[in-house]
């Protein structure tokens, strides 16, 4: 995984590799700045002095986490137009929409109680609230503004030149026919292709009877057409072909007598509309122009170009790679690297109390989100001599009023570690870090990845104890 480098006056300089970043921290021409992402800055070095190459930042924007790579293009061969790209940085941003809209749905009902008892410190709500143009629900500007706030600190850590983004799908009747419009959409290519990829998202790419995955799959009506069933998307869904063949036009409720859990989830599914979609089609247009605000370079790639380059490199399906596949490219290098996730977790919340279902009290938190200057969500280093903690943990830190603090790491939490024995290596900005291998091939387990990674981040105290 490549290592950020930022020049003696914090401006970005090229990454580099993690052997260099070792040898730069052992011999101190460079400190660590920051821990995720691991970056480090020159003390001997500016930007005058170093040579920059374009470097482009892409986005797979998703309804759950948006793939973020950050690439290099490539002069292979002499060819000035041939666009081959070298992967420098992996990351998966893992966003809390869902979260956003139960806290809503809560706060909602709340209110909406206390307006019914006739509250007097409550005013009553009246019809004045107008939506503004353009506004979206806080759950997805949550997306938005979430992935901006990564462009502007990819910004801020390497000499990023573009930007390219996933927006929308192939629409191959409008290539053919660009005055298309209305009912003719029903007929031809468009509405078979948007109808199989929906099912597609929507049963998870498995047949709806037995599970089975990788292989041929058919558009099956659940109530068949010679029932009376229709070609509404509510009435199909995906079954291998023995299943098809088996099902044939027997009612779902008997061809399912002997699995009746199964039958009940598939009638449940059936209804339930596509969400994710819904979600990333309410904002792609919104974090289009908000790229655009940034002054770079942006590049729109389809949906159809990136699952095509995708397969054509023989790339495992992660959102990351979905990203560094976006736009035209001829070819991929150096992908084989840990992606780091990095899960939107918040700076905490301003309620104090926890309440049952039935919202009376069950609990009560800490007055002060600090306690011996260490606050949840701050990554820490605890070197405990002896006992049964002893040993060296490294990760996300929960604190206790007592001091007695619990410590998220790479193979599990820590729990009873002293204040006594912790020190900060990174405040806490909101979001949670881990690194993911891309196959168990390569690193065994993602706890293997994470202490490839983390190893550099020993290396802050070495060099301290050296000065």
């Amino acid at each position: 995984m490549a290592v950020f480098v930022l020049d003696k006056s914090g401006k970005p300089l090229m990454p580099c590799s993690e052997k260099r970043a070792r040898l730069l921290l052992v011999r101190r021409r460079a400190r660590v700045h920051r821990v995720m992402p691991f970056t480090i800055r020159l003390v001997d070095r500016g930007q005058a002095n170093s040579v920059l190459q374009p470097v482009r930042l892409k986005l797979d924007p998703g309804s759950k986490g948006t793939g973020v790579a950050i690439t290099r293009e490539v002069k292979a061969g002499g060819d000035e137009t041939a666009r081959d790209v070298a992967v420098l940085s992996l990351a998966e941003l893992i966003h809390r929409g869902a979260q956003i809209s139960l806290s809503l749905t809560a706060r909602r009902a709340m209110r909406r109680g206390r307006r019914g008892r006739k509250t007097r410190y409550r005013a009553a709500r009246f019809n004045n609230r107008r939506k503004p143009v353009g506004w979206l629900a806080p759950s997805l500007q949550h997306r938005v503004q979430t992935t901006m706030a990564w462009v502007r600190r990819f910004r801020a850590l390497a000499p990023i030149t573009a930007v390219s983004t996933e927006l929308v799908r192939f629409d191959m009747q409008a290539l053919q026919n660009p005055e298309i419009s209305g009912v003719e959409y029903q007929q031809g290519e468009l509405a078979g292709y948007e109808i199989r990829e929906y099912l597609l998202e929507k049963w998870g790419r498995q047949c709806a009877y037995c599970d089975a995955r990788d292989t041929p799959l058919e558009m099956e009506h659940i109530d068949a057409r010679a029932n009376g069933g229709s070609n509404r998307v509510s009435n199909l869904t995906l079954a291998c072909v023995p299943c098809n063949r088996k099902k044939d036009a027997r009612p779902l409720s008997d061809f399912l007598r002997k699995d009746p859990e199964r039958l009940r989830r598939i009638l449940a599914k059936a209804k339930t509309p596509l969400r994710d979609a819904a979600a990333v089609n309410s904002t792609r247009w919104a974090l289009y122009n908000a790229l655009k605000t940034t002054g770079l370079s942006v590049e729109t790639g389809s949906g159809a170009r990136t699952k095509f380059n995708r397969r054509r490199f023989d790339l495992p399906k992660t959102h990351a790679l979905d990203a560094a596949c976006v736009g035209v490219i001829d070819s991929v290098s150096g992908w084989q690297k840990p992606t780091l996730a990095m899960k939107c977790s918040g700076r905490g919340a301003y309620q104090r109390t926890r309440l049952t279902a039935s919202g009376f009290p069950r609990g009560y938190l800490m007055r002060s989100k600090r306690a011996f200057g260490f606050q949840t969500g701050d990554m820490v280093r605890a070197v405990v001599p002896s006992g049964k903690k002893a040993g060296r943990h490294i990760g996300r830190v929960a604190i206790r009023a007592t001091g007695s603090f619990n410590i998220q790491t790479a193979e599990g939490v820590v729990q009873g570690v002293s204040h006594r024995y912790c020190k900060i290596m990174q405040r806490g900005d909101g979001y949670g870090y881990s690194l993911v291998a891309q196959s168990t091939k390569e690193s065994g387990h993602r706890g293997d990845a994470s202490r490839r990674a983390l190893s550099l981040t020993g290396l802050k105290a070495d060099v301290s104890r050296a000065n």
